[in-house]
């Protein structure tokens, strides 16, 4: 039987070592796989609904897009630990007197690629929610990279630059970035995090009610027996931000549906 073939988007160049890794991992599966490699996620989408793919590693957008375009036929099938609890930062110069959405107002707000979910669509959304007038706010976008919503970080860095350069009072960007530019090693007492978003989803194996149920289920099951305590395993694990997979939390998603909708998100990003 012919090997599943899962679709990624290469953001970065060590996208190879982990796909080479995880096909590796599936040779002694029942169900085996290839990998296809995208340079952006509307050509990823794009590929998995005309069946070039059976499965794609989505980001949270890609994921909405393909629940939209197909009308509810999308399938998840596991995500990462680290997908769970996502969350967007909002950060300033340390001292700036920022503490919390209210005082953006007046002032101008970084916001990375327009395709980002944690650092431009959900921090638009979760602020507006919580009474910011966003028009009394001057937005700046850095739309790096667009296409990869956001997954190289470039654009975030870009907004954390333009804070330190005195160009905006703060940037939106997700926790990730927050957590490994080395703040306290590399710029202790630069910059701080003023506010903190609602968790949400990120990103999750994504295939279509198409795929057989029981190959699905196969290889859905031997991707969640990958295991931290395995050498190997944990080689693979640790180039994709993870330790361990588990199943997909839909709910999770709820808030960037919405915000796709308020927004008006185009349908190939």
């Amino acid at each position: 039987m012919e090997p599943l073939v899962v679709g990624a988007v290469a953001y970065t160049p060590n996208v190879v070592p982990i796909w080479e890794g995880i096909r590796d991992y599936f040779r002694t599966a029942p169900v085996e796989m290839d990998f296809v490699l995208f340079s952006n996620y509307g050509r990823q989408v794009d590929a998995l609904l005309a069946g070039t793919v059976d499965i794609a590693w989505n980001t949270n957008l890609a994921w909405v897009r393909t629940v939209l375009q197909t009308d509810g036929r999308a399938r998840a099938l596991a995500m990462r630990d680290t997908d769970l609890a996502f969350r967007s930062h909002l950060v300033c110069r340390a001292g700036a007197g920022l503490r919390g959405p209210g005082d953006l107002t007046g002032r101008r707000l970084a916001l990375g690629s327009r395709d980002s979910a944690q650092a431009a669509i959900l921090p638009l959304h979760y602020l507006s929610r919580q009474g910011l007038a966003l028009a009394d706010v001057e937005l700046l976008r850095t739309d790096s990279d667009i296409g990869k919503h956001g997954d190289t970080g470039r654009s975030e860095l870009d907004s954390i630059r333009a804070v330190l350069d005195g160009d905006a009072d703060a940037a939106a960007i997700g926790i990730t970035t927050w957590e490994s530019i080395g703040r306290d090693e590399l710029m202790p007492g630069t910059l701080e995090s003023f506010w903190t978003s609602p968790t949400y989803c990120h990103c999750n194996f994504s295939t279509l009610d198409t795929l057989d149920p029981d190959r699905a289920s196969a290889w859905t099951a031997h991707l969640l027996a990958m295991d931290w305590d395995d050498p190997e395993h944990r080689r693979i694990l640790e180039l994709e931000g993870l330790k361990r997979w588990v199943r997909p939390e839909l709910d999770g998603y709820a808030d960037l549906f919405e915000a796709v909708e308020e927004q008006q998100i185009a349908p190939r990003w």
